[in-house]
């Protein structure tokens, strides 16, 4: 059997700039690295997290121009010209944002590592929608999975966050 070699080519780092949560960051990277690991590693905002790296569970969700998106699957340059929001930006200074207060008095968070995901896409959610059935927000979380609860309290929490997010405005 003859062995081809695998061709030696370098990646070459590209300085790109990212707009994340409001801060442009100047960052050297490469054309393959995934926008987690420039958000998590290079940048240290270790609220999204790293679950499957397939794209099936959902911690890694950021938004993305408001869309929420698996940074596990998006590339960083993917992201070049665009407005991306990570778990870090709800939280306005020392008060938790409605989600997730919401999260936390409802029990919708238990061991806390899916949460982040969740609460980007419920965010995302009731910025386009005010006041979401149960059947709506089943949809819009259908990409996050939650190892440790039955989603009940998880769609509950969003409910109050969307009510308690009307009575504000």
């Amino acid at each position: 059997m003859t062995l081809i070699p695998f061709p030696n080519k370098k990646l070459t780092k590209k300085i790109i700039k990212l707009d994340i949560n409001e801060n442009i960051y100047e960052l050297a990277i490469n054309p393959n690295d995934l926008l987690l690991d420039v958000i998590r590693y290079k940048l240290n905002l270790t609220g999204t997290k790293r679950g499957c790296d397939m794209g099936t569970c959902g911690c890694c969700t950021v938004l993305l121009d408001g869309e929420p998106v698996l940074s596990c699957l998006t590339l960083a340059i993917q992201a070049i010209g665009k407005k991306i929001k990570t778990i870090e930006s709800l939280q306005e200074n020392e008060n938790m944002h409605p989600i997730q207060e919401c999260f936390h008095t409802e029990g919708g968070s238990q061991c806390g590592f899916c949460t982040p995901g969740f609460i980007m896409t419920s965010f995302a959610l009731l910025k386009k929608n005010k006041n979401p059935t149960d059947e709506e927000i089943k949809q819009e979380i259908s990409g996050n999975m939650c190892r440790c609860t039955g989603y009940i309290k998880i769609i509950k929490s969003i409910k109050k966050a969307a009510k308690k997010m009307r009575n504000s405005d």
